[in-house]
């Protein structure tokens, strides 16, 4: 799945401007101008780089200011802001911190998620939706593919736009 097709669909589901996209990239820590934008809001075709107009690095600071519009910035027990973690490494973490930091943002428990899948016609164990959402050296860690992501921003433009 390219990259910017998640904050593509993301867009849809959420019914986000330009305008907030800007604003959670800004959150994220990324000064993204609006012809930026308009090349990261563009399809890409299936057989292109998946990075093409926008790196994992860019797309995890969009989903980190994500979790900040939605949630608020995180303090520490002394009130001191903690910055936003960066956890994609490689190309093979990119849907599971995706699925991580869209259930945090949106406050979603893993039944929430469950029901989205439904709703895009999918299902997932809950064993299954445990091991995509450890962390990678966890022993009973497993890689999401692209088609729960996908069926996720499916479920949650169903359940948001109808």
């Amino acid at each position: 799945m390219n990259y910017n097709d998640i904050i593509i669909r993301l867009r849809y589901a959420l019914d986000l401007s330009n305008q907030d996209i800007i604003a959670i990239f800004a959150l994220g820590g990324l000064k993204v101008s609006q012809s930026q934008l308009d090349k990261i809001l563009t399809k890409q075709d299936d057989d292109s780089l998946p990075n093409q107009n926008l790196s994992a690095r860019n797309l995890e600071a969009f989903l980190n200011g994500l979790v900040i519009e939605k949630r608020g910035e995180r303090t520490d027990k002394d009130g001191k802001i903690v910055p936003p973690t960066f956890d994609i490494t490689n190309h093979e973490l990119v849907n599971n911190v995706a699925i991580k930091k869209i259930k945090i943002a949106m406050a979603y428990t893993s039944d929430d998620i469950q029901e989205l899948l439904a709703l895009a016609g999918d299902k997932i164990s809950n064993g299954e939706l445990s091991a995509i959402l450890r962390r990678p050296d966890h022993r009973n860690y497993r890689p999401a593919g692209d088609r729960y992501l996908r069926k996720m921003l499916a479920g949650m433009s169903k359940k948001y736009r109808g």
